[in-house]
C-alpha cells in the first residue's frame, strides 16, 4: 500500500512538473520581441501598450533617418551581449555601439529621435511592429519611454526556471573573451579580474566602486522618470502615465487627475486579480470555445476547399462554353473561306483560258480554219457560248468573292466588361425602413426597401422584440423568416408596449447587415374592430359607404353643393351621422380613423344609446358648428 501511495505521489509530482514546464514554454511567447524574435533586452513600454527591445527600437529609428543615442542608454550594459539570447532562437547581428555613436555625432541634439539635419525639434513617429500603428513619441523620442523593469525581471526568472545557459563574458576583453568574475553597479558592466583592475585604477574615483557578482541585468532599484531621472511617485489618469514630483507640478499635468502610485497600484492589482480569477474559473468555457473554434477551423478549411472547387468548376464550364463557341465561329469562317476560294479559283481558271497560249484560244483558232460550212457551224455552236461568257467576264470584270472578312468580326466589349466585373456574389446591404408606410395598430405593418446599388435579396428576415427599460436582461429576438417582398405583418403583440424591429436580407452569399432599429408603440388598449352600419342613420343622397364598410365619402352632386352652401352662408348645419355596428358596454377600447384634409367638419366620439335614438327619431340642427 505504501509503494502504491509513493507511486501515486511521484506521478502527481511529474504531472505538476509537466504542467509547469508547458506553462513556462507557453509563456515564452509573451517574452519574445516582435522585431528580433528573441527574448526582450531592456524592453521599452510603448504608448500602444506593446513592448520592444531598446536596441530594436533604436535600429528602426535609425533606418527611418532619426538619430538615436546609444540604444542601451548604458553603453556597456550586458543586456545587449550575445550571451543573453535564447538558445531556441537564431542569433542576429547586433549593430555595434560605435556605429550609433558616429551617427549621433553627425546629427543635432543629444536625445534620441532627432531627424538628421533637423534644426528645430520635431515629434517622432514610430511604427509599432506589433500592432502596425503609428505611435507619437514626442520630441524626446525613445527618451520619453519607460523601461519595463517588470518584464525584465520576468525574463530573468524565466531563464533561471528553464536553466538557460547564462554564462557572462567580460565586456571589455579583446577576443577571445574571458568569463566575467566581477560586476560593477556603478559602471553597469561585467569584468574579468584583469579588466576590472584596468578600468578601476588605483587612486581614481572608480577605485571606490564596490565589486559585485557578475550579472546580466543592471537595473535601477526603482522605476525612474525618463525625463527628470527622479523616482516616479504618482500616476496621471488623464495621460495614463507614471509621473514624478517634477512632472506633477508641470503645466502639462496641472488640470489632470493625478493619484499616488500606491492607489493606482491597488486599483490595477485588484482589477487584474479579479480578471485573472474570472479567467481561471472559466477554464471549462475556454475549452468549449477552443473546441468550437477548432471545429470552425475545420469547417473553414473544408468550405474553403469546396468554394475553390466550385469556382474552378464554374470557370471550367465557362471555358468549355467558350471553346464550343470558338469552334462554331471558326467553322463558319472556314466554310466561308472555302466557298470564296472555290469561286476565285474557278474565275482564275476562266481567265487563264483567255490567254493567247491557252487551250480555248488555240482551239478557237483551229476551228476558224475549218472551211466546211456544216462542220464549222457544228463546232462553233459548241464553242460560241464559252467565248461569249469569257468576253462578258473580260468586259465587266469583277472578282467572284471579296477577300475581306469584316463580317466575321466580334464585338466583345460587353462580354469583356462582364468578365472583368466577374466577382463573388455580395450579400444584400442593410435595408432602409420606410417610416412613411410603417405603422403600429393592432398589428405592426413594417415596410422597407433596399439601397439603390444593393445586390438583390432572395428573401428577408424580420426580427422584433419587446423593449422593456425596467427589465434587467434583454428579451430574445423573435423572427419572421423567409419573408418575400418588402413588407411584413407582425401579429400577436401586447398593448401599450414598445417594440424594436429590424430587417436583414439574404441571397446566395448569405445574410447581409441589419437595418437600423425602429421603435414602434402599440395602442394603449385593445383595438376595437368594427364596421360602419349602412342600414340606417345617414343621408344616402350625400354620403356613400364603401363595400367593405370601412370608409365613407361624400356623394358629388347638388345635395353636396347645397350642404356646402349652407355651411358657408349660414350658421346652421344638419348633421349626417354614421354609427358603428358594435356596441361597447365596458372596458377600454382603441380605434383610429383617418380624415381627408379637404373634408368639412368631422367629429368622432362615443354616444349613449338613448341619445342616439333621440337623434335618429328627430334630427336636430346644430347651431354654430365651428
Amino acid at each position: 500500500m505504501a509503494e502504491g501511495e509513493e507511486l501515486q505521489t511521484f506521478t502527481s509530482i511529474m504531472d505538476a512538473l509537466v504542467r509547469i514546464s508547458t506553462s513556462m514554454k507557453n509563456m515564452e511567447r509573451e517574452l519574445i520581441c516582435p522585431v528580433c524574435k528573441e527574448m526582450y533586452k531592456q524592453p521599452l513600454a510603448l504608448p500602444c501598450m506593446h513592448n520592444i527591445c531598446h536596441i530594436c527600437a533604436s535600429e528602426i529609428l535609425v533606418q527611418h533617418g532619426y538619430i538615436c543615442c546609444d540604444p542601451s542608454s548604458e553603453p556597456t550594459s550586458p543586456a545587449s551581449t550575445p550571451a543573453t539570447r535564447s538558445p531556441r532562437m537564431d542569433r542576429r547581428v547586433v549593430p555595434k555601439p560605435d556605429r550609433l555613436d558616429r551617427l549621433l555625432k553627425s546629427g543635432f541634439g543629444t536625445y534620441p529621435g532627432r531627424k538628421r539635419g533637423a534644426v528645430h525639434p520635431q515629434t517622432v513617429s514610430f511604427l509599432c511592429p506589433a500592432c502596425q500603428r503609428d505611435v507619437d513619441l514626442g520630441e524626446r523620442g525613445l527618451g520619453s519611454l519607460f523601461r519595463n523593469l517588470t518584464l525584465e525581471r520576468i525574463v530573468e526568472r524565466y531563464r533561471q526556471t528553464i536553466n538557460i545557459s547564462t554564462t557572462i563574458m567580460c565586456q571589455f576583453c579583446k577576443p577571445p573573451q574571458l568569463e566575467a568574475t566581477k560586476g560593477c553597479t556603478e559602471c553597469k558592466s561585467s569584468f574579468c579580474n584583469e579588466c576590472f583592475k584596468l578600468y578601476h585604477p588605483w587612486g581614481t574615483q572608480k577605485a571606490q566602486h564596490e565589486p559585485t557578482p557578475p550579472t546580466l541585468t543592471f537595473r535601477p532599484k526603482g522605476l525612474m522618470c525618463p525625463e527628470h531621472k527622479e523616482e516616479v511617485t504618482h500616476y496621471c489618469k488623464t495621460c495614463q502615465r507614471l509621473v514624478c514630483q517634477l512632472c506633477r507640478v508641470r503645466r502639462a499635468h496641472a488640470s489632470h487627475k493625478v493619484t499616488p502610485v500606491l492607489s493606482a497600484y491597488q486599483a490595477l492589482r485588484e482589477k487584474l486579480t479579479k480578471s485573472l480569477a474570472y479567467i481561471l474559473s472559466s477554464q471549462d468555457t475556454v475549452q468549449l470555445q477552443i473546441a468550437e473554434l477548432e471545429e470552425r477551423v475545420k469547417h473553414t478549411e473544408v468550405n474553403g476547399s469546396q468554394a475553390k472547387e466550385e469556382v474552378s468548376q464554374l470557370i471550367r464550364g465557362l471555358c468549355t462554353v467558350l471553346e464550343e463557341k470558338q469552334a462554331t465561329l471558326l467553322q463558319a469562317i472556314q466554310e466561308s473561306q472555302q466557298e470564296r476560294l472555290a469561286s476565285l479559283h474557278h474565275q482564275v481558271q476562266e481567265h487563264r483560258a483567255m490567254l493567247e497560249n491557252s487551250g480555248m484560244v488555240g482551239y478557237t483558232q483551229e476551228v476558224l480554219k475549218e472551211t466546211d460550212h456544216p462542220c464549222f457551224v457544228q463546232a462553233a455552236k459548241q464553242l460560241h457560248s464559252r467565248i461569249v461568257r469569257a468576253t462578258d467576264s473580260l468586259q465587266s470584270f469583277r472578282p467572284a468573292a471579296t477577300s475581306s472578312f469584316s463580317r466575321f468580326q466580334l464585338d466583345l466589349s460587353r462580354e469583356m466588361k462582364l468578365l472583368t466585373d466577374l466577382t463573388f456574389i455580395k450579400a444584400p446591404e442593410a435595408p432602409v425602413i420606410d417610416t412613411q408606410r410603417t405603422y403600429a395598430y393592432d398589428q405592426i405593418f413594417l415596410c422597407w426597401r433596399l439601397p439603390q446599388h444593393s445586390p438583390p435579396a432572395w428573401h428577408f428576415t424580420v426580427e422584433y422584440r419587446k423593449s422593456d427599460t425596467k427589465a434587467k436582461a434583454l428579451k430574445l429576438w423573435q423572427r419572421c423568416e423567409e419573408v418575400r417582398g418588402t413588407s411584413a405583418l407582425v401579429e400577436y403583440l401586447d398593448t401599450d408596449s414598445v417594440y424594436v424591429l429590424r430587417v436583414k436580407g439574404c441571397n446566395k452569399a448569405g445574410f447581409g447587415e441589419y437595418s437600423e432599429d425602429i421603435y414602434l408603440h402599440t395602442p394603449p388598449a385593445p383595438v376595437l374592430n368594427f364596421f360602419l352600419d349602412n342600414r340606417w342613420g345617414f343621408n344616402r343622397e350625400r354620403l356613400a359607404i364603401s363595400k367593405d364598410q370601412r370608409a365613407v365619402r361624400s356623394v358629388p352632386g347638388l345635395p353636396m353643393l347645397f350642404a356646402a352652401e349652407r355651411l358657408m352662408t349660414s350658421c346652421h348645419l344638419s348633421i349626417d351621422m354614421l354609427i358603428g355596428d358594435m356596441a361597447i358596454t365596458q372596458g377600454r377600447s382603441y380605434w383610429a380613423c383617418c380624415v381627408d384634409p379637404s373634408s368639412y367638419l368631422v367629429k368622432v366620439g362615443v354616444g349613449l344609446e338613448s341619445k342616439l335614438q333621440e337623434w335618429f327619431q328627430g334630427p336636430q340642427d346644430v347651431v354654430s358648428p365651428r
